[in-house]
Formats: structure tokens, C-alpha cells, sequence
């Protein structure tokens, strides 16, 4: 099936032959006539299957013109980087339509996107946060809200936004249509179906864990740090076809650590970008990554769902990510719109039981190959490597009051703080040797 013989209007397909598109992914194709139809969706898809136009297509085929100018279409993302990745995508589809479209993200000047809601929109893509921000004090109009789709449902739950999607869907209008597109069918998200959804659609295509055809994957057995860095340089320096590659590390301060290790081998052609990066960096450095200024890129796992960066050659997994979803994610960089790519893994000693559980998660083996003879392998370890080496504590032996000596001593009987009731006839005896009875002398009489 071709793009011509699904049900768009012709201002989209005119787009999606300027764009060079011809052929819907299975995701689209199926889900096309659902979502047209108006029944709520469920999309089950991983990385790399289309699942931004799976939506998109059916939501701007039914896009009708509006005076008020109020969003019709709300899209809810996890990231600002993937706002800004969907916004574009919006902008090239609709290039032969009057449409409005308006991001809202955390990070940037409110004030400036207060200002273009103002102005009106047809479309809104927003992370959670920012969304119901600008919803409470009455700058977003929901009331107009036809579609709501939620893009990447499960990477939004690993971030924690559970809560606020709960909270948009009760702003949201009652009479609307629900899109929910994630990489797993989880409890969580099988529960939010069944809470705010109206008896959903499931579609599924290329569910995570199966191994995309069109991706060549291999393995090295690395002993350190510093080996896989020797690896890098030698393989980026004589491989001419890693013309874009997308290298994953673990944490941020291993981004910077090697960053600073392979930027001086190869100067302005390598970024970096993580969570502590400024949020114009992190822009600027997608952006000359995507348009080749840099030749190589340093990621964490920020960016391994749902940004789409075209023409990624290789990916290199510097660290086994621990999730194994995670590495189905970071491999589907590559090997996008039905070209072929390539993913090369690292992996040390301590690094095999997470290889096993990807492999356990995908059915297939990875082929592990011998570390090429000019790789040098490093005997240097860095801090986190180096055997840590621990101390027997001599235990502490505790003086217990029972067990006597120490500085404690027994309280006499009327410093001893016990609520009893006093017998004072009892207590005259024991002072005066007998008990003092009162008389008529005693008295005063």
C-alpha cells in the first residue's frame, strides 16, 4: 500500500511527496482507518516504527478550520526535546494548510508562549508540566479539545508524570477522542485505558523485543573504561562509513568524561548532551548533530525515545544500558524508514548479565566478535573500576544496665519516678517506728 491510497486530503499528500515519503509503516497503515473512524486507540509499536505520523496523518485529515482559533488537537510528550522534534514534523506536514501549532515545554520563557497562545492555535504539544500550568491560570483553552494523543505513555511513567496525566484528562472536555501510543502494554497503562478510554482499539506493530531486520548488531568483550575509549578512537578514525554515530553512556558523568577523553581526536566534530546541559545547548547540539556539523554525538537515555534523528549510521552502546527495553530504544536511532544500520555494543565482565537479559528479551543472540589487534587494551582503571577494598569493623560491645558496672546505679526508692497511690499511714510507720493516728489533741481541740 502506498500513501495514495489511504483517505488523506491532498495538502498532506502533496507534503508527503515533498518530503519523499511514499509508503505507510505498518503502524500508519493500521491505524489510519481506526483513528479516522473515531474510536479510541491503543498503538503497541517500539522505536523506529512511525508512530509520530501513525497519528498525525488521521489528526490533520480531520482537521477543520475554526474562528475562535481554540486547540482542537492536544499531543502530550515526555520531552521537550521530542515537543520540538513533533512541532516540525507538524510544521512539514501541513505546509499546504492554514494550521497553528503551539509547544509548551518547561526551561524557556513563559511569557513567550503565553504570547502565541494568545495568537490562537489549531495544535498543541506540550510536556505534562508546562500544560497544566498554563491550563489552571486560564491561558490554555481545553474546551475546544477534540484529540488527545499520548505519545511515548511509558517513558512518560518511568519520568514520574503519572500523576499530571491524571490530572490533565479530568481538565480535558468528556466528549473527546483518546490516541495512546507506547512501546509496551503495561498494568499502568492497561489501567489508564480501562479508567478514562472508551472501550480502545489495540493495534499492534513491531512490539518491543523484536529485533528490527534492518539493524546489524554486534558485541565486544572490553575488560575497562579506557579500552572502550581506545576502541572508540580507532574505530571512528578508520571506519569512513560512521558518517553520523550515536554513542550511549550510562550517566551524565560519563558524557562528559568521554567527551573530554575523544573531543580533542576529533575537535568540533562531537557533542554532548544530557539532563544537566542548558536547554538552548541541548537544542543547538541535536540540531548540528542532525544537520552534520557533528560527526558524532555523546548521549544519555534522554534521547533514545521518540527524537528522530535522520541518517544515524551507527550506534554505539558505550554502556549496556540495565533496562532492557532501553537498549531496543537506543538501537532504533538507526536503521530508520527502512534503511539499514548498524549497532555495536561494549560490554564488560560485570556488563554480561544485562546483555543476557537484552538477549533474553529480544530471542536472538547477539554475535560477539573478537576486539579488533589494534585496539590497545588498557590496564588503567578509573575510580568506579578500582576494587574497592573494605575494613572489618571490631564490633562494639554495649553495656547493658542488667549486666551491671558502667556508670549507671541504682535510684533509692523516692527518687524513683513510679505513679503508684501513696499509703501515708504505711509511710508515718516506717518514719516514726508506728503510725501517727490523729486525736483530739492533735487537733487543736
Amino acid at each position: 500500500m502506498t500513501f495514495d491510497e489511504l483517505n488523506i486530503n491532498k495538502p498532506v499528500l502533496n507534503a508527503l511527496n515533498d518530503l519523499g515519503y511514499t509508503t505507510p509503516t505498518t503502524i500508519q497503515q493500521k491505524a489510519f482507518p481506526v483513528v479516522m473512524s473515531g474510536k479510541d486507540v491503543c498503538g503497541i509499536a517500539q522505536t523506529g516504527t512511525g508512530k509520530t505520523l501513525a497519528y498525525l496523518l488521521p489528526c490533520l485529515r480531520l482537521h477543520q478550520f475554526s474562528k475562535e482559533k481554540l486547540p482542537q488537537v492536544l499531543i502530550l510528550v515526555p520531552t521537550r526535546e521530542l515537543v520540538v522534534q513533533v512541532i516540525e514534523t507538524i510544521q512539514k506536514l501541513s505546509t499546504y494548510m492554514s494550521l497553528s501549532v503551539v509547544g509548551l515545554y518547561g526551561g524557556s520563557n513563559v511569557k513567550h508562549q503565553i504570547a502565541e497562545l494568545q495568537q490562537g492555535a489549531d495544535v498543541v504539544v506540550a510536556t505534562p508540566g508546562r500544560l497544566i500550568d498554563l491550563a489552571l491560570n486560564g491561558t490554555l483553552k481545553v474546551k475546544g479539545i477534540k484529540r488527545l494523543v499520548i505519545d511515548e505513555f511509558d517513558e512518560m511513567l518511568n519520568l514520574g508524570f503519572r500523576s499530571q496525566i491524571d490530572t490533565i484528562l479530568d481538565l480535558l472536555p468528556q466528549r473527546r477522542q483518546n490516541l495512546l501510543f507506547s512501546a509496551t502494554l503495561s498494568l499502568e497503562v492497561e489501567t489508564l485505558l480501562d479508567t478514562h478510554f472508551n472501550s480502545p482499539v489495540l493495534i499492534e506493530a513491531a512490539p518491543v523485543g523484536t529485533p528490527l531486520d534492518n539493524i546489524t548488531q554486534s558485541g565486544y568483550y572490553v575488560p575497562n573504561f579506557f579500552t572502550k575509549v581506545n576502541y572508540l578512537k580507532w574505530v571512528l578514525s578508520q571506519d569512513t562509513d560512521m558518517t553520523k554515530v550515536l554513542i550511549f553512556v550510562a550517566t551524565k558523568q560519563l558524557a562528559d568524561q568521554l567527551y573530554e577523553e575523544i573531543e580533542a581526536r576529533f575537535r568540533e566534530g562531537v557533542g554532548v548532551i544530557h539532563s544537566n546541559k542548558a536547554q538552548n545547548n541541548r537544542f543547538n547540539t541535536v540540531k548540528q548533530f542532525q544537520v552534520g556539523q557533528h560527526r558524532i554525538l555523546i548521549a544519555t537515555d534522554i534521547i533514545a525515545r521518540g527524537l528522530d534523528v535522520a541518517g544515524v549510521s551507527h550506534v554505539i552502546n558505550f554502556d549496556v544500558p540495565e533496562d532492557p527495553e532501553s537498549y531496543i530504544h537506543r538501537i532504533g536511532r538507526t536503521g530508520r524508514a527502512d534503511k539499514q544500520g548498524i549497532a555495536i555494543s561494549l560490554v564488560t565482565e560485570n556488563e554480561k548479565e544485562l546483555l543476557a537479559a537484552i538477549e533474553g528479551l529480544m530471542n536472538y543472540i547477539i554475535p560477539v566478535a573478537e576486539l579488533p589487534a589494534e585496539v590497545v587494551v588498557s590496564e588503567v582503571l578509573t575510580e568506579d573500576e578500582q576494587p574497592k577494598v573494605f575494613m572489618k569493623n571490631a564490633p562494639v560491645k554495649v553495656t547493658r544496665p542488667e549486666d551491671g558496672g558502667g556508670a549507671f546505679h541504682e535510684k533509692i526508692d523516692k527518687n524513683k519516678k513510679v505513679n503508684v497511690r501513696r499509703n501515708h499511714l504505711e509511710e508515718k510507720r516506717l518514719k516514726y517506728g508506728r503510725p501517727i493516728k490523729k486525736t483530739r489533741k492533735n487537733k487543736g481541740d
